[in-house]
């Protein structure tokens, strides 16, 4: 059965299960087997990670040609100006390429915000704010490239949304089981079915091309049924050894 665990990962931990360097890893929140993480979050960012037992949904959240959204909170240094956030929306040109167009808002600090540990590094003389960034790819530290573009670095990143899913109320290290929305159960049903077919196809093509290839002759003789039977007068050996002969006398 297809299932999703929502997880607020905390930062600096790694969205992996495997040990690494002695860094935290999934394994030191979740127990769960078989699941595995629907993309990535890097390992300064916090915020909402996705894991599934399932690979095609697993494709579905996390490969960019699917175009699911994902929603981050960002903490930038200064204050943000409506050509930066206008600039955002329309698309940042960066090194592998320009972004996409994007939803960009400033916002108040969000409510119930718990603390980083440990703290962002403040200068006193230079103000921060909060926006709200959507997009709907996946480059390499995309939203942190995007807003140091912009002249405005990236203090604190916080993934708030992917899809329908939210954080709601998980606290940092917290996990629980989710809907699956049917948007995607129906995407998924469609995949399984023609997945199904393909192989089915394959099956049959493969028993078409044995059944038309030349049957090849048996040419070999069994050499069980060419093995000529000793004679008698062969098989009947004599042997002198452990045996006297009869003493005749001339």
């Amino acid at each position: 059965m297809t299932k999703v665990i929502l997880f607020n990962k905390p930062f600096q931990v790694l969205c992996q299960f495997s040990p690494h360097e002695n860094k935290d890893t999934l394994k030191n929140y979740i127990d769960q087997p078989n699941f595995y993480p629907c993309g990535r979050l890097d390992y300064d960012s916090e915020g909402l990670l996705i894991l599934s037992n399932d690979g095609n949904l697993q494709t579905l959240i996390a490969h960019p040609k699917h175009k699911m959204q994902k929603t981050y909170w960002v903490q930038v240094e200064g204050e943000i100006t409506q050509d930066a956030l206008e600039q955002l929306r329309q698309g940042i040109t960066l090194k592998d390429g320009v972004t996409k167009p994007a939803r960009a808002k400033r916002i108040q600090e969000p409510q119930k915000l718990w603390e980083r540990t440990p703290p962002i590094r403040e200068r006193k003389n230079i103000p921060t704010c909060w926006i709200e960034l959507t997009i709907s790819e996946g480059k390499n530290r995309q939203v942190r490239r995007m807003t140091a573009a912009v002249g405005f670095p990236t203090l604190r990143l916080i993934r708030a949304q992917i899809g329908d899913w939210g954080l709601s109320s998980l606290l940092p290290g917290g996990w629980c089981y989710g809907e699956i929305p049917e948007n995607l159960t129906d995407k998924l049903s469609r995949q399984s079915i023609a997945k199904s077919k393909t192989r089915s196809k394959k099956v049959a093509a493969k028993r078409r091309q044995v059944a038309s290839a030349p049957q090849k002759k048996n040419n070999k003789i069994s050499t069980t049924a060419t093995k000529k039977r000793p004679s008698k007068t062969q098989s009947k050996k004599t042997s002198t050894s452990g045996r006297g002969h009869r003493y005749q006398k001339p």
